[in-house]
């Protein structure tokens, strides 16, 4: 599938790769496999998905290339609209297969067209909170021509969570760049603790410049095949829907980090120090870092009331949490889970998590309010052969022309306008008008107005699941 050169942008601009395959697991309750942390506003108004595409739009820089998986690529698109970000492309993995192989794709979609252009590579999960001071080491990362650069970040604490660069010689010619000695992976915390003190450790951000070319070379080196995965992937690829979907040829490749495949073997590989108010967001702990906070320190979102508490993070998606007389505590609320624990014990979530998904649980990786391109729906109340969901279907959009095999259902318009394709029969609702749909009957649901559409669907029958839906259209390209 050859790329079109117009899309990379000019050859003097910067095109942002943006990897967006996380499942941010330490955030749960709030993060989850269906809806994860990169898809949430945690920091600011914006997602992290929205502010990480910010932070490289503007003047010198190209449209950006998403890297994502094909469950995620109408929250992406969506997202990306929302922030008026045009023209960014959208790749689709068929499955999750590590950083260097996401990076590798990326690079051979730009680079065989525009070897020389420069890409900066990142995350769409980490939070910056001074732009133009990653921007003022953007500069030194892309005069590093030839080189792989990499963004340093200065450590504030001995933080066991990260990774760690060790800084060499000063790179000749590039002010602001160094050499890299060695990179360290989580260390213990005294190990940390003498990093911080010795001034030649810096966090390992995870953000990349380099130009196509030199990637491309540096991973035929080291890892050849990955590169040779993310070929066939790209040679194979169809676009859909205006996603670019990689092909079969990506699930050979193996499951590596950039890191690991390419930069503690290449010897072109640079730093950038720098101090932009870097956070990996990594768990509740350190968004409590970064948070703003109280006079007891305590950071909170949504209706929260303390009393007598002090360093805590409490976060609260609808219903009013308090908190009296605990300190050091972490406490997330949503709609059908409530995480509590020690900020200490942050990084053990992902722990609980995989104990739930053991048990079965379904609350470790859905929302009770699940997202599909046309919308969203969200289970109300569950009993012995009923079922009922509020569903939210955007302006202009559309659900597929499908049929139940095992259950009839009643539709409640409460807010909008509905029009209801019933076997052949085509029927306009407006609030608090119904329609009924029969066991077996072929419909389909399109909102025509301006609004949201909002109706309350009301299943009956002897199985209620989501998999008793036989899709005979769909605008969406899904079975």
């Amino acid at each position: 599938m050859p790329d079109n050169s117009a899309q990379t942008g000019a050859q003097d601009s910067i095109v942002p790769v943006i990897l967006c395959g996380g499942t941010g697991s330490r955030l749960w309750p709030l993060s989850r496999e269906g809806y994860p942390k990169q898809f949430w506003p945690l920091v600011s108004a914006g997602t992290m998905l929205q502010e990480t595409a910010e932070r490289a739009r503007g003047p010198g820089f190209a449209p950006p290339v998403v890297v994502c998986g094909e469950a995620h690529r109408f929250l992406v698109a969506e997202q990306l609209r929302e922030a008026g970000i045009e023209q960014s492309r959208i790749v689709l993995e068929p499955e999750a297969r590590n950083s260097a192989a996401a990076i590798a794709a990326a690079a051979v979609l730009i680079g065989e067209e525009s070897p020389g252009v420069t890409l900066w590579i990142m995350a769409a999960d980490a939070a910056v909170q001074d732009v133009p001071a990653l921007r003022q080491a953007l500069e030194s990362a892309a005069a590093a021509a030839g080189r792989i650069a990499t963004f340093g970040i200065r450590p504030t604490v001995p933080e066991t969570g990260y990774g760690y660069i060790e800084a060499g010689a000063p790179l000749a010619g590039v002010d602001g760049a160094l050499e890299i000695a060695r990179f360290v992976e989580k260390p213990d915390a005294a190990t940390a603790a003498r990093f911080l003190a010795g001034g030649k450790h810096l966090w390992n951000s995870g953000m990349f410049v380099a130009t196509a070319g030199t990637l491309l070379a540096e991973l035929e080196a080291h890892a050849p095949d990955v590169l040779r995965a993310a070929r066939s992937a790209v040679a194979d690829g169809t676009r859909d829907l205006g996603f670019v979907r990689l092909g079969a040829g990506f699930v050979h490749a193996p499951s590596v980090s950039i890191d690991t495949a390419v930069m503690e073997r290449t010897s072109l590989a640079a730093v950038v120090p720098c101090d932009p108010g870097w956070s990996d967001v990594g768990n509740w702990s350190s968004l409590w870092d970064i948070a703003a906070k109280d006079a007891e320190g305590n950071a909170t979102t949504g209706p929260v009331a303390l009393l007598g508490a002090r360093r805590c993070f409490v976060r609260s998606e609808g219903i009013l949490s308090a908190v009296v007389g605990l300190d050091d505590v972490v406490l997330v609320v949503t709609d059908d889970a409530v995480l509590a624990c020690h900020r200490d014990r942050a990084q053990d979530v992902k722990k609980m998590v995989e104990q739930l998904k053991a048990a079965g649980r379904k609350e470790a990786t859905e929302h009770r309010r699940v997202y599909r391109p046309w919308g969203a729906y969200e289970g109300v109340a569950i009993g012995t052969r009923f079922q009922v969901k509020k569903i939210s279907v955007r302006p202009g959009r559309k659900l597929s022309l499908q049929k139940h095999y095992h259950r009839a259902e009643h539709w409640v318009v409460v807010a909008g306008t509905a029009m209801v394709e019933r076997d052949g029969e085509r029927i306009l609702l407006r609030e608090n008008e119904s329609v009924y749909l029969p066991l077996g009957c072929v419909h389909r649901l399109e909102n025509p107005g301006m609004i949201p559409l909002t109706l309350i669907e009301v299943q009956s029958g002897s199985y209620l699941g989501e998999d008793d839906i036989v899709r005979l259209e769909d605008n969406y390209g899904r079975a």
